[in-house]
């Protein structure tokens, strides 16, 4: 008796915004990833699927300043139990606003893993649809992004999201 192998095919193509090129990735299931490549020129020949291009559709409409809610489906193919509540938390974080990581802690019935929380929020395998640019310190201070702080600041800035104080701090 054989048993059937299933090759899940990965699907994915480009959005090219002012910051730059994102990568978006997705299996049969739901985007898979949102990467970003910055000014990279040399891309590989894409392998598109309906939900990469409705991904890349909402991505360039969310860069433009016209979608503020994505709707697309999430298929979490890696991290860890702890991770995946935290990226699933970051779904709730409203366009325009911020919140911390002690709030994300919090949150998840965890005060005390504020670092914890840190770094799943910078391991995040889909930036833009799971927001993990809105999440700053406590203090007001941008902190970290897996992208430099200097896009998490223009990604706050496109939504109108924090106080001009906190773009003064570098």
């Amino acid at each position: 008796m054989h048993k059937e192998i299933h090759i899940m095919e990965h699907y994915f193509e480009y959005c090219a915004s002012r910051f730059g090129n994102w990568k978006v990735c997705a299996s049969e299931k739901g985007i898979t990833e949102i990467t970003y490549l910055g000014k990279e020129k040399e891309l590989e020949d894409p392998n598109p699927s309906d939900l990469t291009k409705k991904g890349v559709k909402q991505l360039a409409q969310y860069f433009k300043g016209s979608l503020r809610i994505f709707n697309l489906p999430i298929d979490f193919q890696k991290g860890t139990d702890f991770q995946k509540k935290i990226w699933k938390e970051l779904r709730f974080i409203e366009y325009g606003k911020t919140t911390s990581y002690q709030h994300l802690a919090n949150e998840i019935g965890s005060p005390e893993a504020v670092r914890a929380v840190g770094a799943a929020n910078g391991a995040n395998p889909i930036a833009i649809l799971l927001p993990c640019h809105r999440v700053i310190g406590s203090d007001g201070s941008l902190t970290g992004y897996a992208y430099g702080v200097e896009l998490k600041r223009d990604l706050l800035k496109l939504e109108g999201a924090v106080a001009k104080s906190l773009f003064d701090q570098e």
